[in-house]
């Protein structure tokens, strides 16, 4: 792209409101580097309502920013993000769902150029505010939310943190589980390698409790309903793995041995799905549960193998 020969000046619309000035300028001027945005907000080049703020300023109604002349990056791979075939389960004026399909990231970066939320940007380009409220693995397939307001975001993040969202996954795993019933209340340590990130069972980590519920149990594996308290990063996956069920096609947390005869069967994925999600409607405050059903795959893999002969 060329250069910006000008000085910019944008009126910060009602829906835009809330989010941090860095962030905010990240998201109009693509294809500026992160630390030429910061550069000019430190230089009091970016002035809002003609006066210096800093990076973690949050943008107001009616607030005019001016931006200085930038520089677009020249980049060969700067296309467009693709329109990913993805199912709307329910949509309205605060809120939207989307039924994500397995291999798709729900944003970019770590080697990931675009993911469900720059697609969905980009197949609605006149839309002024799309946020992520919560994330899924690339792998996990299923229930995917999206505020179209700042105030639906800040509400249902809430909602996160005060456990007043109820989500559960459906998972497909090795072995032959036990109890029907499991509260599992395991600490959650993460750390960052060269090859990402890498969560394990640790005292010392973050508190992680998820339910888990067997709803059928064959020769060789088990379909489980999760139901997750907290949201740490693979919490899922890893307490399964400790319980020595991991989920099948797990290429991180799982048996490798397995997989590989896993993929001979035709299961070619993880099997985990995010199957429902239930909470008070931001505005009207009506209970809305919102759910994806299991994808062909994993329910031709169900029916094949843990359906078959399956005790409950």
């Amino acid at each position: 792209m060329p250069a910006a020969g000008k000085v910019q000046w944008i009126d910060v619309a009602e829906e835009e409101a809330g989010q941090r000035i860095d962030n905010f300028l990240m998201a109009r001027l693509k294809g500026v580097p992160k630390s030429h945005i910061y550069r000019v907000l430190r230089s009091g080049e970016v002035r809002v309502n003609s006066g210096r703020i800093g990076a973690s300023y949050r943008v107001a109604p009616n607030d005019r920013i001016r931006i200085p002349p930038v520089r677009v990056a020249e980049r060969e791979d700067d296309t467009p993000a693709p329109h990913y075939k993805m199912t709307v389960l329910h949509e309205d004026d605060a809120l939207l769902a989307l039924d994500k399909p397995s291999g798709i990231a729900v944003h970019g970066g770590s080697g990931v150029a675009h993911g469900a939320i720059e697609s969905l940007r980009s197949m609605r380009p006149q839309a002024k505010f799309l946020e992520l409220v919560h994330r899924l693995d690339r792998e996990t397939s299923g229930v995917l939310l999206i505020a179209k307001k700042r105030a639906a975001l800040v509400a249902l993040h809430e909602m996160l943190r005060m456990r007043a969202m109820d989500k559960r996954y459906l998972a497909g795993v090795a072995g032959r589980f036990r109890n029907e019933l499991q509260h599992v209340r395991l600490a959650l340590a993460k750390r960052t390698t060269d090859e990402g990130k890498h969560v394990r069972v640790s005292p010392d980590g973050q508190e992680a409790e998820t339910v888990l519920r067997r709803i059928e149990r064959g020769a060789e594996f088990s379909l489980l309903e999760a139901q997750l308290l907290t949201g740490r990063t693979h919490q899922i996956r890893v307490h399964l793995a400790h319980l020595g069920h991991p989920i099948l096609g797990d290429d991180k947390y799982g048996d490798f041995e397995l997989n590989r005869r896993l993929r001979k069967l035709g299961l070619r994925r993880m099997f985990l799905h995010a199957a429902s999600l239930e909470f008070a409607h931001p505005v009207s405050g009506e209970t809305l549960r919102i759910a994806a059903p299991l994808p062909d795959e994993l329910e031709r893999f169900r029916r094949a193998t843990i359906a078959t002969g399956a005790s409950h």
